[in-house]
C-alpha cells in the first residue's frame, strides 16, 4: 500500500502497511468519509508526526490517546492544536508546569510544531476521530499499528525519552525496552487528574537526558 508519509517512515513501517488489520483500516476510513462522515485531523495531516519528526531524528516521545474531535483543533500531533485555536485545559496544565519547571512564559499559541521540528515525536495513539465522537477510532486498527511504531523505536533506536501521562500512555511501558531508553512517568495534564501532574518536572529532566547523551535539549 502506498503510503504518504515521510521516507525514513515508509521505510521502517512498509510492512505493517501491507497487513490486513491496516488495509482494513484505511478501507475503514474511506468509507465513513464517502458516506458523508467528517473525520479529524484532514488526511493530509493524519501522519503529520511521522511527517514532522523523521524516525532517526525523535529524541523524545510524548504519548497521547484521541485526536481533539472538535473543529479547526487536531492537526496530528498529540496535545497540539491548530494557530488561533482556544488552547484546551490539558495543553494549559503542559504550559503551566513548563512554566513552574523550566521559567518559560506560556505561549498564547497552542501549536506544538516547533517542539516537533526539534525531535519531539507527538504520537497519538489513535490517528483519526470522527467530528464530535471522542474515541470513535479507538477500535479500527489504529492502536495496533502504533503500538508497532512504538517498539520499532525501541528496537531501532537507542537512548529516547518516552514522556508517559496517565494510566493509558503509562500501559505502553511494556513496549518499550527501560535498558536502551528513559522512561518519565506522570499524571495526565488533564484537569480531571486534580492537579497530580503539576511537578512532575518532564520538560527539565528530558533535557537533562538529552545534554547527558551530547544532543541538543528541547526549547520548550
Amino acid at each position: 500500500m502506498d503510503i504518504a508519509i515521510e521516507s525514513s517512515w515508509k521505510s521502517v513501517l512498509k510492512d505493517e502497511f501491507e497487513k490486513e488489520y491496516f488495509i482494513r483500516l484505511t478501507k475503514s476510513i474511506r468509507d465513513e468519509k464517502s458516506s458523508g462522515v467528517i473525520i479529524y485531523p484532514k488526511g493530509s495531516n493524519i501522519f503529520n508526526a511521522f511527517n514532522s519528526t523523521p524516525f532517526d531524528k525523535v529524541k523524545a516521545v510524548i504519548l497521547g490517546q484521541d485526536p481533539y474531535h472538535g473543529k479547526g483543533q487536531a492537526h496530528g500531533l498529540s496535545f497540539s492544536v491548530t494557530d488561533g485555536t482556544p488552547l484546551p485545559p490539558s495543553l494549559q496544565n503542559i504550559f503551566k508546569e513548563i512554566e513552574s519547571d523550566l521559567g518559560v512564559t506560556p505561549p498564547k499559541s497552542g501549536n506544538l510544531q516547533r517542539w516537533a521540528d526539534q525531535g519531539v515525536f507527538l504520537l497519538n495513539a489513535v490517528l483519526t476521530v470522527r467530528a464530535g465522537e471522542a474515541a470513535s477510532h479507538s477500535k479500527i486498527g489504529w492502536i495496533e499499528f502504533t503500538d508497532a511504531v512504538i517498539r520499532h523505536l525501541s528496537n531501532e533506536r537507542n537512548g529516547i525519552v518516552f514522556m508517559l501521562w496517565g494510566n493509558f500512555a503509562k500501559s505502553k511501558k511494556d513496549l518499550i525496552d527501560s535498558g536502551k531508553h528513559f522512561i518519565l512517568e506522570a499524571a495526565h495534564p488533564s484537569p480531571l487528574a486534580r492537579g497530580a501532574f503539576f511537578g512532575c518536572r518532564h520538560f527539565s529532566a528530558t533535557n537533562n537526558i538529552l545534554i547527558s547523551q551530547g544532543k541538543e535539549p528541547i526549547n520548550w
